[in-house]
């Protein structure tokens, strides 16, 4: 491996450190669903390992295929990686977006049974914090890309509060709208009831007086 890929898998194991994982089968797909307000840049970084450190691993070109489907189920990307990368695409709608892994692998399905464990951490902004460590020494460049950062982080953070008070107003809505309709049934069945005691009622003296009982 070449020391580009040392690196890189190093930071990939520095970002991922705090990150979640999860089980993964050899040519398995799961998905995570997260919640992405529109025009949203989202990064992401993964790597895939075996679940069991020491065990020698029997598919040593094992790859991840990633696709990212929209709350529309449209697919946003869908692209081939190493056991180590990043991924990147932008959100044109609020709502919940399904990030799917499958393991790739040249093996009959009978004898792909490898367990696998797949490092995960999803980052969104314009600016994410990069893995790379930042070597510059200039303090007015770090300054400057820490700005950003935060700036970025608060638009960020708006986006979520407006897609938030989006949510809140369509419940509000369904909500109005069930109350409106409970009403609406309530009356009808009280109608209903009135309209058939009256009738009842009716029907009693029509018979007692055809009877001559009054």
């Amino acid at each position: 491996m070449s020391l580009q890929g040392i690196g890189f898998l190093f930071q990939c194991y520095l970002v991922l450190a705090a990150a979640m994982y999860f089980d993964l089968g050899e040519q398995e797909q799961k998905c995570i669903i997260e919640e992405i307000p529109e025009d949203m840049l989202v990064t992401g970084y993964f790597l895939l390992e075996p679940w069991e450190m020491n065990a020698l691993s029997h598919s040593p070109h094992l790859g991840v295929t990633v696709t990212v489907r929209d709350p529309n189920h449209e697919v946003l990307m869908s692209k081939r990686y190493g056991k180590f990368s990043k991924f990147t695409f932008t959100s044109h709608a609020s709502g919940q977006h399904y990030l799917c892994f499958q393991t790739n692998s040249t093996r009959f399905s009978v004898f792909a049974g490898e367990r696998l464990k797949l490092h995960l951490d999803v980052q969104m902004g314009e600016h994410s914090i990069d893995p790379v460590p930042d070597k510059t020494k200039d303090n007015m460049k770090n300054l400057e890309n820490s700005l950003r950062h935060l700036v970025d982080q608060m638009i960020f953070i708006t986006r979520q509060q407006e897609y938030q008070r989006e949510k809140e107003e369509v419940f509000r809505q369904i909500g109005e709208n069930t109350n409106s309709k409970v009403l609406w049934w309530a009356m009808v069945q009280t109608s209903v009831l009135l309209t058939v005691g009256f009738w009842q009622m009716k029907r009693l003296k029509d018979f007692f007086i055809a009877k001559k009982l009054v």
